[in-house]
């Protein structure tokens, strides 16, 4: 009997911890996109301390991801996959509720972002344009365009191979060190920070924790990002020890950029310019503190980190998708990469839905708020996968073992993020980012994802649904190892 052989493309093995750190810079950006409307409803002091409490709590996540990420050091997707590993021996449906909600969280970063960037370029340099057109659903701008042309700049980036993602990655990266530079030391030099620009305005229902629990959820979006080093575990030269590294110390540097940064650009500005332009102020705290003349160098400063943060997302969603095909849950054609070794399937995907959101939404911030539930519910899932794991696996190698007190940690944050999913969604209204539309959306996302799976259970893989299944006890075990081709 003939047979064929096919060699399957695996993803290179070419980088370090610090390409991960690189790629996990990203969430100052993301920090940066949020910053001004936290400030104009919590004050400075309030920003600075609930960001600096949503970033503490993602360090903690990190450190815990740690342990999971080398436990499954050829698994791309991230946290969501380990998720599904403690998972699905209780409940199948986890998995592809936490992989999906994931991956479409880490997707419209590039809509948003792309339209932002396309709104700060043409209020720069083209203000004069007044010019719109019409698709049928959204009167499109030149701001529009320029974002779906950021969106294609960043998608053939990455479609050359992991090494120009690195450098468009380090290229911005550098550039956003003078923001920060720029914000979080130079003021106390200049004598343009003042403490009387600084107020904590955290009040309302259950003696304003309502409102805090509300910002904690969508701060969550923005903060617990750093866990995107994980992702590239399978391709760290040393899975261990560089995924190890990536996680550990862009959570730390994160950490103190979000401390440092609200009370920096608040205490030179003050809330209520923030307030006024939530997008636009760091124009004018910029020009206060470095001149007049600078305003298009912070632009460009600006845009170069949106794009960073875009970069990461288009990276971070098509291994995403990719790693959900691979482990069977969702469609099969997914699991495919390019001669250059990239998910090209999955990376075009996520540009191609990007797009159809600039030009038929226009405004994709709700939608991007929308995604939020299935991202905090797969930090979620992934906590409580941890604890499933150390339960269920005992045997299974770890290179890097927690000490045991990680375990009521772990099962504390899990608890936090499921107080803030439930709240976040009873009052979305607070933070002004969303309603009960955003919310419906969000249900939406993660019920389309139980369709997917169900249709590569039952249609392309012609298998039986099972709501629980059996899992490995050691990677040894014979016939159900998850590195046997039949758990690709």
């Amino acid at each position: 009997m003939a047979t064929v052989a096919i060699e399957e493309r695996e993803l290179l093995k070419s980088l370090r911890w610090w390409d991960g750190f690189v790629v996990a810079l990203a969430n100052p950006g993301f920090l940066i996109g949020s910053l001004g409307f936290s400030i104009g409803s919590l004050g400075g002091w309030g920003a600075m301390l609930l960001w600096g409490i949503s970033m503490f709590l993602g360090t903690l996540q990190n450190w815990i991801y740690a342990e999971t990420a080398t436990m499954f050091p050829n698994k791309t997707g991230g946290i969501a996959l380990y998720a599904n590993e403690g998972w699905r021996r209780y409940f199948t449906l986890v998995g592809p509720v936490a992989t999906f909600g994931y991956w479409f969280a880490w997707s419209t970063v590039l809509s948003i972002f792309g339209i932002v960037v396309g709104s700060l370029i043409q209020t720069q340099w083209f203000s004069h344009s007044t010019w719109t057109v019409w698709d049928g659903s959204v009167h499109l701008t030149l701001a529009h365009f320029i974002g779906i042309g950021a969106i294609l700049l960043v998608w053939v980036a990455n479609m050359r191979g992991v090494r120009p993602t690195m450098w468009m990655g380090y290229i911005t990266g550098a550039l956003l060190m003078v923001p920060l530079f720029v914000f979080i030391v130079v003021p106390y030099f200049t004598g343009d920070w003042s403490s009387s620009n600084m107020h904590l305005t955290i009040t309302g229902p259950w003696g304003g924790w309502q409102l805090a629990l509300v910002w904690l959820y969508v701060m969550g979006w923005s903060a617990y990002g750093v866990e995107t080093c994980a992702t590239f575990a399978p391709e760290y030269k040393d899975s261990v020890r560089d995924t190890n590294l990536a996680l550990k110390t862009s959570a730390l540097f994160s950490l103190v950029v979000y401390l440092l940064l609200p009370l920096g650009v608040t205490g030179t500005i003050g809330a209520n310019a923030a307030a006024a332009n939530p997008t636009g102020f760091y124009v004018a705290a910029f020009e206060k503190i470095a001149g007049n003349s600078v305003s298009g160098v912070m632009v460009i400063l600006l845009c170069a980190s949106l794009i960073l943060s875009m970069n990461t997302a288009t990276a971070d969603g098509s291994r995403a998708l990719y790693g959900i095909a691979k482990d069977g849950m969702t469609i099969r054609q997914l699991h495919f990469l390019s001669k250059h070794h990239i998910p090209s399937r999955a990376m075009t995907l996520d540009m191609l839905l990007n797009v159809l959101l600039i030009l038929f939404v226009g405004s994709t911030l709700s939608i991007l708020v929308a995604g939020n539930l299935g991202y905090i519910a797969a930090h979620f899932f992934a906590l409580t996968g941890f604890l499933l794991l150390r339960k269920d696996r005992p045997n299974w190698p770890r290179p890097i073992r927690l000490s045991a007190i990680w375990l009521p940690i772990a099962g504390l944050l899990a608890c936090a993020n499921l107080v803030f999913i439930i709240v976040g969604n009873m009052y979305p209204q607070l933070t002004g980012y969303g309603d009960l539309k955003t919310t419906l959306i969000g249900v939406g996302v993660l019920a389309l994802s139980i369709v997917a799976y169900l249709y590569r259970k039952l249609v392309q893989d012609k298998q039986p649904f099972r709501w629980r299944e059996d899992t490995p006890q050691s990677q040894a075990e014979p016939g159900r190892d998850w590195f046997s081709p039949q758990h690709r």
